[in-house]
């Protein structure tokens, strides 16, 4: 296995908080899976889980090279947490056909936060060949 691509992203959480006030359900459900949503309210810091999650999403396509265009959704990029809280990245539709073209596979993701900024890293891993 090798690394052959990285992606890192920093998102302002009042600005996430701003987009939630203003458009509501239309923007969580735009940008966020159901299940992103369902970890999120089950947290104290709901704006920071989910503006982690919207820099992952940005971090991963800047990963893939390809930045928002065509058929991708943002939905095609969902971040869940597993049972020890790692962040895992689940790829469908437009996304996971890219990165089965490249041979992306799995991609690492790191997320941190303060109150204020949340700073995504993703690398993409390939088997060597």
């Amino acid at each position: 296995m090798k690394i052959v691509a990285h992606g890192i992203d920093l998102v302002d959480c009042p600005r996430i908080e701003q987009m939630i006030a203003r458009h509501g359900s239309h923007f969580l459900d735009r940008v966020f899976t159901a299940a992103e949503q369902e970890q999120a309210e089950k947290i104290k810091n709901k704006t920071e889980r989910l503006a982690g999650r919207f820099a992952a999403k940005e971090a991963v396509l800047k990963m893939m090279g390809t930045g928002w265009r065509g058929k991708i959704a943002w939905t095609d990029i969902e971040i869940i947490n597993n049972e020890l809280g790692r962040p895992i990245v689940n790829l469908s539709g437009e996304v996971k056909k890219i990165a089965e073209k490249l041979g992306i596979e799995p991609i690492s993701l790191s997320i941190t936060h303060t109150a204020n900024f949340v700073m995504a890293s993703a690398v993409a891993i390939a088997d060597a060949q």
